[in-house]
């Protein structure tokens, strides 16, 4: 997931009997944001994310991989052009900045073991690209695209599309051919993948033979890039957190909902209901938690996202001065129903584009 291009230092050592405890700790959000990312000190060893490196170094080995990536802290997930390492966000380093990414982006990516697992593995894939320089190779370009090719700041997925193998959300094997190389090496990859039959009959089978034949012939051969930076590391990144999340909170930003009006008006009254004025803003804010997580999960959206669409919907409703009017169950049933199929018209109409 890249873009510096493509978001360790190994982890052999052992690991220390006693982590040293943070200053900012027990800081409050406000005070946390006032701090810089280089003034954090957060480390790899000692962590999770360190179980969870060393399950991907135990995943290469068992497909008699020789290589193995370095790792190093940053403020994303990436793995750059020339290094064959990855980089890791700092956020996940600590319980506390854990809780502080979730309140102001509402999810953590990478934050459970699984979702973590799935992009170690697609980094891995734009790893061992740079190490062994697959993608000069013209059959690599043949099968997945010109990996020069400019990064798009949106794409435009196809959910439908069965060229490209599904990995992480939402699509993201569409958006670029290093993209696409490194989602389809992390379904070669994944422990117990049945691609073979779960991709029987799609195009994307091509890339993942292709894949499967890749690894077969550099299965033992040393990379030909050694290269050990750190590109972009935590320590040198001098922007504070709360430059940090606005600046992350710009980028899934949506743009206004006009759209959702004529729906909005057959599911609420411009007239409140006899005995009760119950207003349509507050009870999608009521919803907004449940709705946030329930078509997240549905549309393979980030949350953040569908976030900014409640609060565009709940913006309209207070402007239109709409009241509930019909029994609760039958509002919330066809509000789940509505933003669920406007956000998929959405995806499948490619009108919605997804920000790199």
């Amino acid at each position: 997931m890249a873009n510096r291009r493509n978001g360790r230092n190994s982890q052999n050592g052992r690991r220390p009997r006693h982590r040293r405890r943070p200053f900012w700790e027990n800081w409050s959000d406000e005070e946390l944001l006032e701090l810089r990312i280089c003034d954090l000190d957060v480390r790899i060893e000692g962590t999770a994310l360190e179980d969870r490196i060393e399950r991907l170094y135990e995943e290469l080995e068992m497909r008699g991989l020789s290589f193995r990536p370095h790792f190093w802290v940053s403020d994303d997930w990436f793995s750059p052009d020339g290094v064959p390492g990855i980089a890791v966000p700092f956020y996940l380093l600590h319980p506390r900045l854990v809780r502080l990414e979730r309140k102001q982006m509402l999810e953590v990516e990478g934050g459970n073991r699984s979702w973590c697992m799935k992009i170690l593995r697609h980094e891995a894939g734009h790893a061992i690209c740079t190490a062994y320089r697959l993608h000069f190779r013209r059959r690599w370009r043949e099968i997945f695209g010109k990996y020069t090719e400019p990064y798009p700041e949106f794409y435009s997925p196809k959910p439908y599309s069965k060229s490209f193998v599904v990995h992480l959300d939402p699509w993201y094997a569409q958006s670029h051919p290093a993209e696409d190389f490194a989602e389809t090496f992390a379904v070669w990859l994944q422990p117990r993948s049945r691609w073979r039959t779960q991709y029987q009959g799609w195009p994307a089978m091509k890339k993942l033979r292709y894949v499967d034949e890749l690894m077969a012939e550099i299965r033992q051969q040393k990379p030909a890039v050694v290269c050990k930076a750190h590109i972009d590391p935590a320590r040198s990144i001098r922007k504070t957190l709360w430059e940090y999340y606005e600046e992350k909170r710009r980028r899934y930003r949506v743009g206004p909902q006009d759209f959702f009006d004529r729906e909005l008006l057959r599911l609420f009254s411009q007239t409140p209901g006899r005995g009760h004025r119950v207003s349509a803003a507050s009870f999608l804010r009521s919803m907004r938690p449940e709705l946030r997580r329930v078509v997240a999960h549905w549309t393979d959206q980030y949350q953040y996202t569908i976030d900014q669409v409640l609060t565009e919907m709940i913006e309209r409703c207070r402007e239109l001065k709409l009241y509930v009017n019909r029994p609760v169950k039958d509002v919330k049933r066809d509000v789940f129903v509505m933003v669920t199929a406007q956000t998929m018209n959405y995806l499948h109409s490619g009108n919605h584009r997804f920000a790199l």
